[in-house]
């Protein structure tokens, strides 16, 4: 196996772990301010439109990290600063 096959694979398989690990904080911690504002709802009705639109900014908060994970997931599989690195390295 050459080198340049190893750098996809090891590429491929961080990209998966980035996506894998990545998604799921983000995953745990939407869930959890979901459940605790209709908790805050429930108890509190009159407060529904400054905890929704805590809620929602909060939401999209979380939601940044799975995406900058995705980003980098996408840099390693699409556009690996390794390549050029190793190519040229192959290249002497």
């Amino acid at each position: 196996m050459d080198s340049m096959t190893i750098i996809a694979v090891a590429s491929i398989v961080t990209a998966g772990i980035t996506l894998a690990i990545g998604v799921l904080g983000p995953s745990l911690g939407e869930g959890r301010a979901v459940a605790t504002a209709l908790t805050s709802l429930a108890q509190q009705p009159d407060a529904a439109p400054s905890i929704t639109r805590t809620l929602f900014v909060g939401l999209a908060m979380i939601e940044s990290t799975a995406i900058y994970c995705f980003v980098v997931a996408m840099i390693l599989v699409f556009a690996n600063p390794f390549w050029n690195h190793f190519a040229a390295a192959a290249g002497q």
